[in-house]
């Protein structure tokens, strides 16, 4: 007799992983000797700083540093984050009651999303957009409603129309600018309209500034809490993974909220003893320091985007320059529309030998899209380019 663990747990609300489709065909290629090209995942490249890999090192070699840490984080990490929020965008922090570090976004937010919905629950949230965002809510046992984002889209619009046409009334609406995979950006008075729409109708708002430093071309990206007012409805993710290139060291924070801080540090106690310290160590480093190793990773990210972007409107594909993130969120070229994105993504596997992200993967809105993830060399990206006008080539 087995289990049948699936029909019997929150799993059996998680859809398949569309991804693994693709990933499958990859790595069958790569084990035949093929020379695949990955710009599927976002997963950065590029090395974490000198300064806080020094950090690590001369933290880690100190024996006191290797005991359980404090689940929140340590007091100079969140002094250092109040202080990072102050000069970034004048900001003010409680370190000890609005900052909570995490281990990385993605845990952050779905621990906050597990003890903040419960079942039955509605939850807002874009789509297409990075899974976790509807799939914490999906976990936590809440009833997820799509909102549409899009070039063709009025967000907040749609937004309103939904709130008016859902009952029960919605919770929690998650939304993440720069946007992932769409790469959608807003200004101020956008988050001004969300935070005065949570008000209106009793909501709290979670916005994941994973992306706050991967912008171009002029933009910056506001922070949801430079709106007064913000800290009553909602909180802030920010992640160390793309801005400092320290996507593995699983480090992140959240701030705002005293009541969904409070939530977030509380259920944190009962599951971890937080992220190794010598790594808090060089975190607080990472944003106290000197910040042209920031600027240095942007215009590595740039540079890519440029070669990508300008290669692939060479060969006929018609793509727009996003001014933030470390993606490329294009349209299927429309001979291929037909296909969907998950057997487009194939197709650019066994012919350009290019890896992609098939749009399908972030909702069912983004299937007419593919992601490309700004991963590889310049080098590398125009040898991409190449498969890709050979594959254009063969229908």
């Amino acid at each position: 007799m087995g289990f049948n663990i699936a029909q019997r747990s929150r799993m059996y609300r998680l859809p398949p992983y569309v991804f693994a489709q693709v990933n499958a065909l990859k790595m069958e290629k790569r084990r035949a000797g093929e020379d695949i090209i990955d710009l599927g995942m976002g997963n950065p490249d590029l090395p974490t700083p000198k300064h806080i890999i020094d950090k690590l090192i001369e933290a880690v070699r100190k024996s006191h540093n290797h005991r359980y840490s404090a689940s929140r984080g340590i007091t100079k990490l969140r002094e250092g984050i109040a202080n990072w929020y102050k000069r970034r965008y004048d900001v003010d922090l409680d370190p000890e009651i609005e900052t909570v570090v995490t281990i990385g976004a993605k845990e952050g937010l779905s621990h906050l999303v597990l003890v903040l919905v419960s079942p039955g629950d509605v939850v807002f949230a874009p789509n297409p957009t990075y899974p976790i965002h509807p799939y914490s809510a999906i976990i936590a046992g809440g009833d997820v409603r799509s909102i549409p984002i899009g070039p063709d889209r009025n967000f907040l619009e749609d937004l309103e129309t939904a709130t008016k046409q859902t009952w029960p009334r919605p919770r929690l609406l998650i939304i993440s600018f720069p946007h992932n995979p769409t790469t959608a950006v807003v200004d101020l008075d956008f988050f001004r309209k969300i935070v005065d729409f949570a008000k209106e109708n009793n909501m709290m708002v979670i916005h994941d500034l994973a992306y706050a430093d991967l912008v171009f071309d002029g933009y910056r990206a506001p922070s949801f809490l430079q709106v007064p007012g913000a800290k009553e409805v909602g909180v802030e993710f920010f992640s160390m993974s793309k801005s400092y290139s320290m996507a593995g060291w699983r480090v992140g924070f959240c701030v705002g909220n005293p009541e969904m801080i409070s939530a977030l540090t509380r259920i944190k106690s009962y599951l971890d003893y937080g992220v190794f310290q010598p790594i808090q160590i060089a975190a607080t480093v990472a944003l106290q320091a000197d910040q042209s190793c920031v600027e240095g990773i942007v215009s590595v990210y740039r540079s890519r985007r440029d070669v990508l972007v300008d290669g692939l409107n060479r060969v006929g594909w018609a793509v727009e320059k996003p001014r933030g993130t470390m993606f490329v969120w294009a349209q299927i070229p429309e001979r291929f529309r037909k296909m969907g994105s998950v057997e487009f993504s194939k197709y650019l596997i066994e012919e350009a030998k290019v890896a992609v992200s098939p749009g399908l993967g972030f909702g069912e809105y983004g299937d007419d899209y593919v992601r490309f993830a700004l991963v590889e060399n310049e080098m590398r990206t125009k040898q991409a380019i190449r498969g890709v006008r050979r594959a254009m080539q063969k229908k």
